[in-house]
């Protein structure tokens, strides 16, 4: 186990209190008196990010995904070409210096998109003002990925009359997830905590199994793991899986497998995770799974998120590696011209 000492000593810029207050976090963002916008009917959202910041347009799109609206998540430098003036593309750089996500909305402007962006300052507040583009500045709370939910929740604040997400789907995730942070949170270290378990079985490289819908959990989880707890990490669909991966199991590894699984997956996802329990179990792979709470997508992703991203600050920790700092991101940035 772990104490709140190390968590203070190890953790240099105490990432771990900005995730203690995640819950106050959304509610005080979802609840702010931002200028909120309506773009009438949207049948095309493009949603543009790196890092921690193209995690959001991965939740966007999961929570879309069973609407009418068409939606790309571009981690890069270039829109689809399917991209008109009639498509939204929404922009997202916590720092508002990412140079993809610069270079998309440049692009966007000069096709003529809608276009509505978010920073928190930098170059992308300075190229919306001169452009007369829609922007909303958001205070980063830590880091690019610790501000996660503040950025979210001002999204869905902002947009919540073009988006056609439930006010009710909102409020349910913040619920759930205040009671969440009641049992995985900083002040309750002890057996209970599930997320601190988690980080302790986590001894290799970690495998995780996600179902339709939840690969952004999945997505962001891997990326908590290496940046916060400085590990290698995978993912693979479930269902793909067992057309090649799981062949892998044949061979002895030290990669460790986790099951995420929502509660209401499909019947046919459900049967695969039952036959892939039946195969790491005959050849004796230990195993630990992950079970969404009950809910809307919503509530279902950001519980998954919420508990995850704070394993990997355990793991950090138990690790005795400092979270915070994530020296090879600005290696690569400094060498980018």
């Amino acid at each position: 186990m772990i104490t709140k000492s190390d968590l203070e000593t190890v953790d240099s810029k105490k990432m771990f209190i900005i995730y203690d207050k995640w819950p106050e976090i959304a509610k005080k963002y979802y609840n702010a008196n931002f200028e909120t916008i309506n773009f009438g009917k949207v049948n095309h959202i493009v949603f543009a990010g790196m890092g921690g910041s193209g995690a959001i347009g991965d939740i966007f799109s999961s929570i879309l995904s069973k609407t009418n609206i068409h939606v790309n998540v571009v981690k890069g430098y270039l829109l689809p070409s399917t991209v008109n003036s009639n498509t939204l593309v929404i922009t997202t750089s916590v720092s508002g210096n990412t140079q993809e996500t610069l270079s998309v909305l440049m692009e966007a402007k000069k096709l003529g998109c809608r276009i509505i962006a978010f920073s928190d300052g930098g170059l992308m507040e300075d190229y919306c003002k001169n452009e007369k583009i829609e922007h909303r500045r958001i205070k980063m709370q830590h880091s690019p990925r610790a501000s996660f939910t503040a950025f979210l929740y001002s999204m869905l604040n902002i947009l919540k009359n073009t988006l056609p997400i439930k006010n009710e789907n909102v409020i349910e995730s913040i619920k759930k997830i205040e009671l969440l942070q009641t049992k995985i949170s900083s002040e309750n270290l002890n057996e209970s905590n599930l997320a601190l378990s988690l980080a302790q079985w986590i001894k290799d490289i970690p495998l995780v199994y996600y179902p339709c819908g939840l690969q952004s959990v999945a997505t962001r989880f891997k990326n908590s793991l290496q940046e916060n707890s400085k590990i290698h990490a995978m993912i693979e669909d479930v269902i793909e899986a067992c057309h090649n991966g799981v062949v892998s199991w044949e061979k002895k590894s030290n990669v460790q497998p986790i099951l995420i699984e929502g509660i209401d997956d499909h019947i046919k996802t459900k049967e695969r995770y039952i036959i892939l329990k039946e195969l790491l179990n005959q050849n004796n792979i230990e195993y630990k799974e992950i079970m969404s709470e009950k809910g809307s997508i919503l509530t279902k992703i950001i519980n998954l998120i919420y508990f995850l991203d704070y394993s990997s600050i355990y793991k950090a920790v138990l690790d005795k590696v400092d979270p915070s700092p994530v020296k090879s991101i600005k290696f690569v940035k400094s060498k980018l011209t």
